[in-house]
């Protein structure tokens, strides 16, 4: 018992709190330095998570049938969860904005400013590689599920595809991937202006969380973000668990899939909702309330796995 709070101990305040600390700058400077959460969100969704794509996925070495599995694996479980989402809000008989709202919080976890350095602190630098690649194919994934929610909620299937593909962070897949596999050394000064912003992402997307947390002065607390949470924090995590065994995940592979798939609604879902007028206080009250929730949910995640 005692070795086991130990431990729960240890995660948290070696794990989770640091990178809580950063939201919590965010919190407390944005309303004193009139920061905007918009223009740090806009930020980051237009010039940094491209930056951030690029820079990764450029020169990254990577294997291709262990990323093959791992890609196959993330992909069953984001499709899972946000099928889950769309029935548990069709059975609860809400409308469609709702409805697209739900998969939104479900299915965008916040894998890159909290899942990276979290699943660095836990499990250590080697497993870094693993967890990059599930966050590329997150992104990708969710982007995919969410714009086209989005777009579903409008009411045009078409325009959803269309604007799938017009998502930054999609538009530098392809040149990185052009250049990872041609070998092409990029000029110096290219490759350190996108190191640079590659670098911002993270700090810039956890202040961000905290600026648009302070800002954001009437979250109702209600059933639907509730069951929208709960499917991200408590379903999520638990279809990765489950899952993991029929794709013969093992190791740093299994773990980093599984930290990955628990992570809280990320600030882009928000960023998303604002883009799309998709009900963003709603978003925002469910990305607050799992990051405050997940400082429990995740570790007891990380115990465990």
């Amino acid at each position: 018992m005692i070795g086991m709070f130990w431990q729960l101990s240890t995660i948290f305040f070696n794990v989770i709190v640091p990178v809580f600390a950063i939201v919590a700058i965010g919190w407390l400077a944005g309303p004193r330095l009139g920061l905007e959460a918009r223009t740090l969100a806009r930020l980051a969704y237009y010039i940094l998570i491209p930056a951030f794509v690029f820079d990764v996925m450029s020169t990254a070495v990577i294997q291709s049938g262990l990323a093959v599995q791992m890609i196959g694996y993330i992909l069953v479980v984001h499709r899972a969860v946000a099928l889950l989402a769309f029935l548990l809000a069709r059975v609860l008989g809400r409308p469609s904005p709702v409805v697209g709202a739900y998969v939104v919080i479900a299915v965008f976890g916040n894998v890159g400013n909290f899942g990276l350095p979290l699943i660095e602190f836990r499990l250590g630098e080697e497993a870094l590689p693993y967890a990059t690649i599930y966050f590329l194919a997150i992104v990708v994934i969710a982007f995919v599920i969410s714009v086209a929610a989005a777009n579903w909620v409008r009411g045009g299937s078409v325009a959803a595809v269309t604007a799938v593909f017009k998502t930054p962070a999609l538009l530098a897949l392809l040149p990185a991937l052009l250049v990872n596999s041609w070998d092409i050394t990029p000029p110096l000064l290219v490759s350190r202006i996108v190191g640079l912003l590659a670098a911002a992402m993270v700090p810039v997307m956890l202040l961000a969380l905290g600026v648009q947390l302070a800002a954001a002065h009437r979250l109702h607390l209600n059933r639907d973000v509730i069951a929208a949470s709960s499917i991200r924090l408590l379903a999520a995590p638990l279809l990765a668990f489950a899952l993991a065994i029929p794709f013969g995940l093992t190791g740093l592979a299994r773990g980093a899939g599984i930290f990955q798939a628990s992570m809280p609604t990320a600030v882009l879902a928000t960023i998303i909702a604002l883009e799309y007028d998709l009900l963003p206080d709603f978003v925002t009250t469910a990305v607050l309330f799992t990051t405050l929730v997940s400082a429990i949910t995740l570790t007891v995640v990380m115990a465990v796995v």
